[in-house]
């Protein structure tokens, strides 16, 4: 697969820029719905992708490699899918033709972002669990884009 090709099965959803957290007995990961400063809560993408280093040093860049090794990326995540073998969703950009259907299909973290992590202090984190980024809404598991 060539570089454009992998980066091309990020849906776009912006999960993965979602502040986690992680118990340290346990190693079990949670999600807040606390984003990076670079992401734009409104179309979930990054506000300056291409420059993102240079705001975020450590940004993670997405590698057949290290999908294999992430335990916080979302179950949606077209990277985390296509490393196990299985078939993107039909609202995936790539099979729907329509950046839009992320949304649409209620993956995308469009209207469900409270803050950044400039706005909110490490030490406060905590009070902004959720679960949603690690679930498949309902509507996003059907096996075709609903009819309107």
């Amino acid at each position: 697969m060539s570089p454009a090709e992998w980066e091309s099965l990020c849906d776009g959803c912006g999960r993965c820029c979602l502040s986690k957290l992680e118990d340290e007995d346990t190693g079990e990961i949670y999600f807040t719905d606390v984003s990076c400063k670079m992401l734009d809560s409104c179309t979930s993408g990054c506000k300056d992708y291409a420059n993102r280093f240079d705001f975020v040093p450590d940004c993670v860049v997405m590698t057949p490699e290290k999908v294999r090794t992430l335990p916080w990326l979302p179950p949606t995540c077209g990277y985390r899918l296509v490393a196990q073998g299985r078939d993107l969703y039909w609202w995936h950009p790539l099979i729907s033709g329509d950046p839009n259907t992320v949304h649409e299909a209620g993956v995308s973290v469009r209207g469900r972002v409270s803050g950044t992590e400039e706005g909110v202090p490490d030490d406060k984190l905590e009070n902004y669990i959720v679960q949603w980024p690690g679930q498949i809404p309902k509507r996003a598991r059907l096996k075709r884009r609903p009819k309107a």
